[in-house]
């Protein structure tokens, strides 16, 4: 019912779009309100367990339904900010498309949640990443929109045929395109080692390309830059937690012994020569260390938070390197962390934006006397995603590191920890800027609606609240875990 939601949804928006043209209302209203049926629906006891459906191409479980809440919450948050972002309104800009594009990236992302099937997973991919290539070029006459949509479509197209030639190839080695029988198929050992490696390192390259990860995170900052907020804002949450989700239940069910909940070493992917979890560990490093050293040099507050986002990618994928129980929770708690720290700081730069006309955190001088809340605000979420506390990203970062240290990855731990000091700097500049510098030019107060600051108070508070009360959120994500459909 959620899917089939969304897809109703999405034709209902383009075609009341060119029936009500001349009303900028409708598609916005449609859009929501399938927002909340998919998310009343994704409240049905039906919706988690540990079924599979469409001839076990798809799974219902309680994992991919937690990422479905993640998706389904962020794109609420994404087209309320919609409606009153400056950028996509100005000029009586046709917006119909727009949110019909929200809905098919939303339906694309959930469909990756669940996709057990290699053919499941690379429609998946392309629905989400089609609609992303479209809403990152829909202010076509924004500086550098099209030039971000245009790179976006060319290592989107590069990175999907590599993992379409991957498949193709595990297709061809194991007879089937079902991630079970995968596993069963490579479980007796008897396969090429070298033709397995090359297989699992192109499919990696998509999940790697959606996830943001090094050496395939090239496309982000052009594309963060150049996209509008609101997408930016989309990606870097809703499309992170899709190719995540995706990611672990490959990883699951191809590389762990559903039996021991633990690494085969002479069966499936991780051959005795060849440890899927090493080359994981250094992908996390180079992803966290290259994304928080490039932010320090950003000028463009966009710019900074994309690269941010890359060093989070890599905190992230320390969960997938201890593939158990405890590295999936700590994800599944993280993101959830995440999805509130990272729009909060979206739509102080979207409101500051609509204001000021400018990203440039040069730009936010003065802010903070400007405008106190949203300086606040921005503080708060800042310390948030360098993981301090008594924020809620203390709690997700706690949980990762946790995690990484029971399973004996002490180097990597360590390596992580540095990495949260030096993005310490760069969100540091920021708060300069807004505190400490005087502003040049205008200096008057910058007034907002009160219904703008409800919207900024409803991703503060769980920022700050899930810092000293998390134990449900902990307890949500392990009863999650534990309904994993293993079929």
């Amino acid at each position: 019912m959620p899917e089939m939601t969304l897809g109703a949804g999405f034709c209902l928006a383009i075609v009341a779009d060119l029936v009500a043209r001349g009303n900028r209302n409708v598609a916005p209203g449609i859009t929501m309100l399938t927002l909340v049926l998919t998310a009343f629906f994704l409240t049905r006891p039906e919706a988690g367990g540990t079924n599979s459906i469409w001839s076990g191409m798809y799974a219902v479980d309680g994992f991919a339904l937690f990422f479905k809440g993640v998706i389904v919450l962020t794109a609420m948050f994404v087209t309320i900010f919609s409606t009153h972002f400056e950028e996509l309104n100005r000029k009586r800009r046709a917006v119909g498309e727009y949110y019909a594009m929200i809905l098919a990236g939303t339906l694309g992302m959930i469909l990756m949640t669940g996709a057990n099937n290699l053919l499941m997973m690379y429609l998946a991919l392309e629905m989400s990443s089609i609609s992303s290539y479209i809403l990152t070029g829909y202010t076509r006459d924004a500086k550098d929109s099209s030039e971000a949509s245009l790179k976006y479509v060319l290592f989107g197209a590069v990175s999907s045929g590599l993992m379409l030639y991957g498949m193709s190839i595990l297709y061809g080695m194991t007879g089937t395109l079902d991630l079970y029988g995968i596993s069963r198929a490579l479980m007796p050992g008897d396969l090429s080692a070298v033709v397995l490696i090359v297989a699992g390192v192109l499919i990696i390259v998509g999940f790697g390309y959606k996830i943001s990860a090094v050496p395939f995170h090239f496309w982000t900052p052009d594309v963060y830059e150049g996209a509008p907020i609101t997408v930016t804002a989309f990606l870097a949450v809703a499309s992170k937690a899709g190719g995540f989700a995706m990611l672990i239940r490959f990883f699951k069910v191809v590389f762990l012994d559903s039996t021991y909940g633990t690494m085969n070493l002479g069966s499936s992917f991780a051959l005795q020569s060849f440890q899927w979890n090493d080359v994981l560990a250094i992908v996390s490093v180079l992803t966290m260390t290259l994304g928080n050293l490039v932010a320090i040099w950003q000028q463009n507050l966009k710019r900074l938070l994309a690269y941010s986002s890359i060093a989070h990618a890599g905190y992230m994928l320390l969960g997938i390197v201890v593939l158990g129980n405890a590295g999936m929770v700590a994800i599944m708690v993280y993101f959830v962390v995440y999805l509130f720290m990272n729009l909060g700081a979206f739509y102080v730069v979207m409101l500051i934006a609509n204001k000021t006309g400018s990203e440039e955190i040069d730009d936010y001088r003065g802010i903070g006397k400007r405008a106190p809340i949203l300086g606040v605000a921005m503080t708060i979420f800042m310390v948030s995603l360098t993981g301090l506390p008594p924020t809620a990203g203390f709690i997700g970062k706690l949980y990762l590191f946790a995690a990484v240290m029971n399973a004996h990855w002490f180097w990597i731990a360590i390596i992580a920890a540095l990495n949260s000091v030096v993005s310490l700097y760069y969100y540091v500049r920021v708060f300069r800027n807004m505190y400490l510098r005087e502003p040049e030019g205008e200096t008057g107060q910058l007034e907002f609606p009160a219904y703008q600051l409800a919207i900024l108070l409803i991703l503060l508070i769980p920022t700050l609240l899930l810092g000293v009360y998390f134990g449900p959120l902990v307890e949500l994500a392990q009863s999650s875990v534990t309904m994993f459909s293993m079929h």
